[in-house]
């Protein structure tokens, strides 16, 4: 008996010591207080933010307007284009994503103030703590520019409505069911957070080499290195005020545009000042960069392959990452050269590209010859799309898109053009997606590029003070565009436009040049939505057969009226008791 009683004393205090082992162990999730005394951790929250930005790659969103078309059947912006978009079905979706990223951002603000950034030197957890804000400002107003582009709209009680404005971190007491602001107060939240950002962030990350340099907000109170440490070139690419002020003159333009105006207090004049701002950072029209046009391409290679430390280009104000691959040409190239053709330029694009003297092809001074189409056409023709017998890829082999000749001739076979044309832009021709010989290339994707910018700045001016009014700047949208002209090859002065002398034409030549210049880079769907211009253009080819060319119809466009203005989605409508825009 008292042999049995030790054996389960035993045995309990063998289980009750294996208590430990066999519990599970405590979870490794790491509260919000972890953040105060790990940097690290502290600044994943604000990372989190630009790894949401919808800037990794090209979204090709022309395919969903009158510039492109796909081959491929399931493409989400062929399928909304052809009457397949909905409030739960948005391609152009900005809501989630854009919500998530400000979450952290707002949790970031709210907490920044009690982290402890550095543990050593003069400053410097001060000069860290300015650095985050400025940072989570400015890219809180991106986000809320991207949320604005995407879903604002006129709601169903006939305002001009934005989104909810958040500038508090939520959690689980907080009250999720916040009506929309008005457009107006999302601009005006938005200019105040980017004006927060520019109080703590220098103009560019940049290592300075003495103690003059130092910013008069720090000066006495750090050193050098210290001050390098945290604002200097390390951080590039990070927000900025040069940044900033790019994303201010982009809100702006869109708040100014005839889509929005009505529900604003933005005018053009605001627009153009906030593009000047940013240009004339860079010595306005004298910093227009020689290589704008192929800033992407082979001929480029030099500039692209040379890309380090952060340092931009001189036509990108803002980039990604420079990273090596041949997905874009895979997804592109014609078939012949291994790629699926994917995008298609339409007859619509073609037929935008003036004549080299400047004159549209409509125009009966061209000099147009229908049965030469491409010839003494705008070099960016040329550049930006592959014609029939245009040369391309790494061998500079000859492309016929005409039908009968090859795998690239006209709807050959299920990855060859559905338009007569492939896409040119974007694309490294010294690619070679031979299986034999395949190789990559560096590429990156500009998140602002200058041409943009002077684009924007052009337009709102023309539209403030005429084509040559130039308010309180040294330039008009005349010379602008005329700038942007000559260097694509238009010889100047140029005819044609020295004879535009109303608002009106000189805004249908303006609206032209930024359709060739931005091509390809999703400006397009949104461009035709803030000026309020023709959504259900039918996509058009060319089929070119004996020498004869034949334009027609390929794909129509189904957009009504209300489309000008997305949805926001079905379900947070249905959860939020959200207002949602007019139609949808």
């Amino acid at each position: 008996m008292k042999a049995s009683y030790i054996f389960i004393f035993a045995l309990g205090m063998a289980f009750c010591g294996c208590k430990k082992i066999l519990n599970p162990a405590d979870e490794n999730n790491r509260g919000l207080s972890d953040i105060y005394n790990d940097a690290a951790f502290a600044e994943g929250l604000l990372l989190n933010g630009y790894v949401r930005l919808p800037l990794g790659s090209y979204s090709l969103n022309d395919v969903a307007t009158d510039d492109a078309v796909s081959n491929n059947p399931n493409n989400n912006f062929r399928l909304m284009a052809t009457g397949n978009w909905s409030s739960i079905n948005n391609p152009m979706d900005q809501w989630t994503g854009s919500f998530a990223a400000i979450q952290y951002l707002n949790l970031i603000l709210a907490e920044a103030d009690k982290v402890n950034w550095a543990l050593t030197g003069e400053y410097t957890k001060e000069m860290f703590n300015d650095r985050v804000k400025g940072e989570a400002y400015g890219l809180r107003a991106l986000f809320m520019y991207y949320l604005l582009q995407a879903h604002g709209g006129w709601g169903t009680d006939n305002k001009l409505l934005g989104v909810p404005i958040l500038t508090e971190p939520l959690d689980s007491k907080s009250e999720f069911r916040v009506p929309r602001n008005t457009f107006e107060e999302c601009v005006q939240q938005i200019y105040k957070d980017l004006e927060m950002a520019e109080s703590f962030l220098p103009l560019d990350f940049v290592n300075i080499g003495s103690a003059n340099e130092i910013p008069s907000k720090y000066t006495g109170k750090t050193t050098v290195s210290d001050y390098n440490r945290v604002f200097g070139a390390y951080n590039a690419q990070r927000m900025t005020t040069r940044i900033v002020r790019g994303i201010r003159a982009k809100i702006s333009l869109l708040a100014a545009s005839p889509a929005y105006a009505q529900g604003t207090t933005i005018t053009w004049v605001k627009a153009a000042d906030d593009a000047a701002a940013v240009l004339d950072l860079i010595g306005g029209l004298s910093g227009i960069a020689y290589n704008g046009v192929y800033w992407y391409a082979s001929r480029n290679s030099g500039e692209i392959n040379g890309l380090s430390a952060g340092n931009n280009p001189r036509e990108v104000l803002w980039r990604g990452n420079v990273g090596d691959g041949n997905n874009l040409e895979r997804d592109n190239y014609p078939p012949t050269l291994y790629g699926n053709g994917r995008v298609n330029p339409t007859q619509n694009l073609v037929d935008a590209f003036p004549m080299i003297n400047g004159y549209p092809v409509t125009d009966p001074s061209s000099g147009y010859d229908a049965g030469n189409p491409y010839t003494n056409r705008d070099p960016r023709l040329a550049l930006y799309i592959v014609v029939n017998g245009s040369k391309m890829g790494p061998g500079g082999a000859t492309i016929y898109t005409r039908i009968g000749t090859s795998d690239d001739g006209l709807n050959a076979i299920s990855t060859s053009t559905r338009t007569g044309y492939y896409m040119r832009k974007l694309l490294r021709e010294d690619v070679n997606l031979n299986p034999a010989s395949t190789n990559t290339q560096r590429h990156y994707v500009p998140y602002i590029r200058y041409t943009e910018l002077f684009l924007a700045y052009a337009e709102a001016a023309n539209e403030a003070w005429g084509p040559d009014g130039k308010g309180a700047h040294s330039y008009s949208a005349r010379e602008v565009i005329a700038a942007i002209r000559n260097r694509a090859g238009i010889a100047q002065p140029d005819t044609y436009l020295a004879s535009i002398t109303s608002k009106d034409d000189m805004r249908t030549l303006i609206h032209n040049e930024r359709r060739i210049e931005l091509c390809f880079e999703g400006f397009r769907f949104w461009d035709l939505r803030r000026w309020q211009k023709n959504l259900t253009e039918p996509a058009k080819g060319v089929s070119i057969n004996n020498n004869v060319y034949t334009i027609s119809n390929i794909e129509n466009r189904q957009y009504a009226d209300y489309m000008y203005y997305g949805p926001l989605p079905y379900n947070d409508v249905l959860k939020l008791n959200l207002l949602q825009n007019k139609g949808w």
